[in-house]
């Protein structure tokens, strides 16, 4: 069933029956033990009464030749039990009305069960030896059974009119009880696409807050996703608009051009132009990839030594001009971390060392390592980051006063979230021993 009231309504009125079950079991236990008891009590008062009077009266004694063979009736006894009197010697003496001819039990005094013309009795027998008298009382016990039986049928008779009336009662209840959930759904339906303002919680009950609360994180989320998707968007805009614009120039000025000088000039131009186009356009692909990346991702061993390499290798000729060190430590050191994404950000941190090279100037990977941590890193001669920068620059799109002018923005940020999504961090510093930047990478080992 998908409907929560009606699950709720089910589990009540199941749980309400066993409830009303178990209680019913209860006193129909307890019943038939207090039962039992009165009317075990009730033959032993009898008999002792009965076995008192016919002392008194001497029955016991009366001589053999006066036996007619059949014992005379008790009048009047009392319907339900059934009395016989008995000598020691084994004579029937009298009997009450209704009691069977055969003897109720042939036990000494005490309780007793006996089956008689395929009924059971319960049978209190009580003994005077000195007047020579036994006295046997007894009731069915199938009346007992009915008697326990309609005292469970008086408890069991308003469940039918209780049963409708409390389920009746329980959905009503429910209905009122799960209100704040229908508001709840019908402001949400009464809402624009664009409305990300969170829900007022007001009188909510505490168990629909954490709900709400969770609503209004995601809304929070999706509005900033939103909010990065339009800057993005703007960005691009923005920065596309004037390389593109650059290239129709210069190549406009290399078609019109009569000397050989300023067409060479002018598809240089167009050459570093598509060279930042192509960048720009790399990074905004990896910025919308790594904010729809989900949360685990598939990670190997993988030589971050090899991963340094691979980057080094596929730079773009303008990049490859600077000098690199790589620490031949590196090459065995492995690490565990998505590929792609590791890769993402060694090429972002590369690429970000390079395009701030002054001439002359070179970048040194290297890398240390301690117990339950490591640490990669990459120097760079560069200007370095003013200090009041440090912590804007992994920011999307800020450019800090040491801009490159083939920079976006973007580098260090996309090397940040790359990283974290490898389970990395990524720390930058001044270098203190010298001009320029030294970009950290930190895991912590297992």
């Amino acid at each position: 069933m998908s409907s929560l009231k009606g699950r709720l309504f089910l589990i009540l009125v199941a749980a309400t029956g066993l409830i009303w079950l178990a209680a019913t079991c209860w006193i129909y236990v307890g019943t038939t033990r207090e039962v039992e008891s009165v009317l075990d009590a009730r033959l032993q008062e009898a008999a002792r009464m009965v076995l008192s009077l016919a002392s008194a009266k001497g029955v016991g004694n009366i001589p053999k030749d006066g036996d007619t063979g059949e014992a005379p009736e008790l009048l009047n006894y009392e319907r339900q039990l059934s009395c016989q009197i008995w000598s020691l010697d084994g004579r029937l003496v009298a009997r009450s009305s209704g009691a069977p001819n055969e003897r109720l039990s042939d036990n000494g005094a005490g309780f007793s069960d006996r089956r008689i013309n395929g009924e059971t009795w319960r049978v209190f027998t009580a003994e005077d030896t000195g007047k020579g008298v036994r006295v046997l009382v007894g009731d069915r016990v199938g009346l007992r059974d009915h008697f326990v039986a309609e005292i469970i049928k008086g408890v069991l008779a308003p469940l039918a009119l209780t049963v409708p009336l409390l389920g009746f009662l329980i959905w009503a209840s429910l209905n009122r009880g799960l209100r704040p959930l229908r508001v709840l759904a019908e402001e949400l339906s009464r809402r624009n696409a664009d409305d990300m303002s969170p829900v007022e919680t007001g009188r909510m009950p505490d168990e629909i807050r954490p709900v709400i609360g969770s609503l209004n994180a995601l809304f929070n989320r999706v509005e900033d996703a939103l909010r990065h998707e339009r800057a993005i968007t703007a960005f691009a805009a923005h920065e596309l608009r004037t390389p593109l614009a650059g290239l129709r120039t210069q190549a406009q000025i290399a078609m019109a051009a009569r000397d050989e000088p300023t067409r060479t000039t002018a598809l240089r131009q167009i050459l570093v132009g598509v060279d930042r186009t192509t960048r720009l356009v790399r990074q905004l692909l990896a910025i919308a990839k790594l904010d729809s990346a989900p949360e685990a991702l598939p990670a190997h061993q993988i030589s971050i030594g090899g991963v340094i390499q691979e980057v080094v290798d596929a730079l773009p000729a303008p990049d490859r001009a600077v000098p690199v060190t790589i620490d031949s430590a590196l090459t065995d050191t492995m690490v565990t971390a998505n590929r792609e994404f590791l890769l993402l950000a060694v090429r972002n941190l590369h690429e970000n060392a390079a395009r701030h090279m002054p001439q002359p100037g070179a970048i040194r990977w290297s890398m240390q390592q301690e117990s339950g941590s490591l640490a990669v890193y990459v120097d760079d001669d560069g200007p370095g980051i003013p200090e009041d920068e440090i912590a804007l620059v992994t920011k999307r799109f800020y450019r800090g006063r040491n801009k490159s002018a083939l920079g976006s923005g973007l580098g260090l940020s996309i090397a940040d979230l790359a990283l974290r999504a490898s389970g990395a961090r990524l720390v930058l510093r001044n270098r203190s021993d010298a001009t320029g930047l030294r970009a950290e990478i930190l895991w912590k080992m297992a």
